[in-house]
């Protein structure tokens, strides 16, 4: 079982220099009619980094995994991710996203295995739950890893090794 901190390292490390070859211009465009540029999709896991922090300090102590959602849509258009410097985005993402891996690193592993039995429904998720399908703070970080993963795909499936 791969550790999530070490996980989101990799992803950065690997990612990150891809994403610096895409120029302003390609990454302010959409892919689609509807769909977030690049930019957005950076912005959105921004933001995602900047819930998950909080979320995997927060839930150290507690006895359940309850939290509150964020509307991404508006997060992304309220802070205006698709006129952003690119290069700057992307440097903030990378190094918000590193520090997210240290804390990863400090959680106590009594609350990073901890069975979380009290949980709101997980909505959309990117990891499987436990056997048990009780949810720990384990699986949180994990399903997080690969929430970017996913956003990440949807640039370019290169951006994942």
């Amino acid at each position: 079982m791969t550790d999530p901190a070490a996980a989101l390292r990799s992803t950065i490390q690997h990612a990150a220099p891809l994403l610096q070859q895409i120029t302003d211009e390609a990454a302010s465009r959409p892919q689609a009619p509807g769909k977030w540029c690049p930019k957005e999709v950076i912005g959105h896991l921004l933001d995602s980094a900047n819930n998950n922090l909080g979320r995997f300090i927060r839930l150290q102590a507690t006895e359940d995994l309850i939290f509150e959602p964020y509307a991404q849509e508006e997060w992304v258009r309220a802070q205006g991710y698709a006129e952003a410097d690119w290069m700057e985005l992307l440097e903030l993402w990378a190094r918000y996203n590193l520090h997210v891996a240290r804390v990863m690193d400090r959680v106590p592993v009594d609350a990073r295995f901890r069975p979380r039995t009290t949980h709101r429904p997980l909505g959309s998720t990117y990891t499987e739950l436990p056997a048990d399908g009780i949810p720990t703070l384990d699986w949180l970080m994990r399903d997080y890893v690969e929430h970017v993963k996913h956003h990440l795909r949807q640039i370019d499936p290169g951006l994942v090794a």
